[in-house]
């Protein structure tokens, strides 16, 4: 029996053959690079997950998902034996493209020794397993970066932070969600305009600045500077740290758990202040105020809150 086929699916047939889908496309290059190199990437779109391996060389792949790699972006790949550098520009302005930001990804994989510098303002940026001083730049996406031994900067307007067992000095800021940090081996200087900061085990110092939500340390090592006008600062001192620090804030009460072994000079205000430790006070005594110092006193700790109350207790 012959069909024959409706006007609207004839339409539909014309349609697929004028338009085939496309697949997957990929770039995928083996470039040279021996420990101890840099490996730098600028580009305008694209995710970027990159991992350090035993073995020499960058192995990059790049792929989209539903445009292709050539029309979308113009490459330049450089390489020597102590450096790698890809540039990926657009071809065309954003606008119809904007929406393929996330479906532009690259894959690398760098000695462990390598010296990192990533910059793409169309996704977010995962680093684990280098050893090397790193810099990361987005305004697409949140920054991943676990596992990295050297000194880290990042930056993000598009997503939060999170950071895993790092050990050198860290600088990081975002105005696109908060930051997480734990296990961090040396200081840390954090600042949100988007969202709250939470910090565990660090060894070193802290300053954290936010104006979006609160401040959360837990087991800080070093000297503490915290302030936000965003919420509550809470503050649990590593046993042993007599550094001191300020923690000041509008926007909450104030929490802090000290070692009462250690030494040091208390200073507390908002609008009650409680506390549990033996201190020995000085001057007058009030609801709102409290100066004294714990054990022989020592490096200061200062509290401020002008929109709560201020609680002091021991570990």
């Amino acid at each position: 029996m012959k069909r024959i086929l409706s006007p609207a699916l004839i339409a539909l047939a014309s349609l697929a053959l004028a338009h085939p889908s496309r697949g997957e496309t990929r770039i995928e290059k083996t470039l040279r690079l021996e420990p101890g190199g840099e490996f730098r990437l600028e580009t305008d779109l694209g995710a970027v997950t990159l991992t350090g391996g035993t073995e020499d060389g960058a192995h990059v792949i790049i792929t989209s998902r539903r445009k292709d790699l050539e029309e979308l972006l113009r490459f330049r790949f450089e390489e020597g034996s102590h450096s790698v550098t890809i540039t990926a520009k657009k071809r065309h302005s954003l606008g119809w493209f904007s929406n393929l930001r996330d479906h532009v990804q690259y894959e690398i994989r760098v000695p462990v020794d390598t010296r990192l510098a990533i910059e793409t303002s169309g996704g977010g940026i995962k680093v684990s397993g280098t050893r090397g001083q790193a810099r990361l730049e987005t305004s697409g996406g949140g920054i991943d970066v676990r596992n990295v031994d050297g000194d880290l900067e990042a930056h993000t307007s598009g997503g939060g932070i999170k950071l895993r067992e790092l050990k050198g000095r860290i600088r990081v800021d975002t105005s696109g969600g908060g930051v997480e940090a734990a296990s961090i081996d040396g200081p840390i200087h954090a600042q949100s305009s988007g969202g709250s900061i939470e910090l565990e085990r660090v060894t070193g110092d802290i300053d954290a600045e936010t104006s979006g939500g609160g401040i959360r340390l837990i087991e800080a090592g070093g000297r503490v500077r915290a302030d936000t006008s965003g919420g509550g600062i809470q503050a649990t001192f590593a046993r042993g740290n007599s550094r001191g620090g300020t923690l000041e804030t509008s926007g909450g009460g104030i929490d802090v758990a000290l070692d009462p072994s250690v030494d040091l000079a208390i200073e507390a205000s908002g609008n009650s202040v409680k506390t549990d430790l033996p201190l020995r006070v000085r001057g007058e005594i009030s609801r709102g105020s409290l100066s004294g110092e714990l054990g022989r006193g020592g490096n200061t700790l200062k509290m401020h809150t002008s929109g709560g109350s201020v609680r002091i207790q021991g570990l």
